[in-house]
């Protein structure tokens, strides 16, 4: 019974320090976010308590409801071809016996190279003047064309944010893909199973919370979007590319309406919430029993 004592006083004091950090970092900032919510508060001085009329004008805001649809536009692209070309690409390299080193390097290339530096690429790509598309069509005989207007700027952050995750859902859906035993497969091609037939019935099942748990990151994880938009588009023309992230920090660190901002910033962690659990309802799986385990 005093040994028993003893490690509990000694796990006590391990886990006092992870407490008092998550604390300090995570749970105090939030309440304060929720506090200052309540409040207008310009330049970040006289602050004035109006209750839930931020939470009001969130709704009434053409911006933010701007940004709330094109994060949700955000998240089934991310969904589509993230998690979809990442499954896809894993499914097809495992067939693959030679060369696949150089496939797995080519597609987590962009995953390693910051946002910040994809953002000022694609920003150059992009460029009405000098820009590597523009230069292209010249050479073609065609006149140039403006890749970032109001119709298509939301298309232009979302294909090179996307393209840069595939790599990321390739490397999870791929480790799932290989704890798979491999006498499931030698047993389906004694049966006559051709290799649609072994995906349908033995890869997809086994993978499926894997595939779950890719869709619930890859949702949650166009909430904090925010780099690659901001470099390349900032949020317009006429807002026409804000996504929540963007949106957050033009109202706060550009219009310094803090009190408004913090009420943006709590809005993302309540819908960033709501949006996991809706997903993880709608995945929710009778046997979630695979090989395959999360990949983070």
């Amino acid at each position: 019974m005093r040994q028993f004592e003893d490690d509990k006083k000694v796990i006590i004091m391990f886990l006092i320090p992870a407490f008092a950090f998550i604390f300090i970092f995570l749970l105090y900032p939030l309440i304060r976010t929720f506090y200052n919510s309540l409040f207008y508060i310009l330049q970040n001085t006289n602050p004035r308590y109006v209750g839930l009329g931020n939470y009001q004008k969130l709704f009434t805001d053409s911006g933010m409801i701007t940004a709330i649809w094109n994060t949700l536009i955000f998240m089934i692209a991310a969904v589509l071809i993230e998690v979809g070309l990442g499954t896809v690409l894993a499914i097809l390299i495992n067939f693959i016996k030679r060369g696949a080193k150089f496939f797995r390097i080519v597609y987590v290339f962009p995953v390693v190279v910051s946002a910040a530096a994809l953002g000022l690429l694609f920003s150059l790509i992009y460029n009405y003047r000098v820009g590597l598309l523009n230069t292209i069509i010249s050479w073609l005989g065609y006149n140039p064309i403006r890749w970032i207007t109001r119709d298509s700027s939301l298309w232009a952050v979302i294909a090179p944010v996307t393209w840069r995750y595939v790599g990321f859902y390739f490397i999870i859906i791929l480790t799932a893909i290989t704890k798979i035993p491999k006498t499931l497969y030698e047993s389906a091609e004694i049966e006559g199973a051709n290799r649609w037939q072994k995906t349908r019935h033995i890869t997809l099942p086994l993978i499926f919370s894997d595939i779950r748990i890719s869709i619930i990151i890859a949702i949650t994880g166009v909430t904090k979007v925010f780099s690659m938009v901001w470099i390349i588009t900032q949020g317009g023309p006429m807002n026409s590319s804000q996504v929540l992230g963007t949106y957050l920090y033009s109202v706060t660190f550009q219009r310094r309406l803090f009190g408004y901002g913090s009420t943006i910033a709590v809005f993302i962690v309540i819908f960033g919430l709501l949006l996991v659990v809706l997903t993880n309802k709608l995945l929710k799986s009778d046997d979630d029993s695979g090989y395959g385990t999360p990949g983070m």
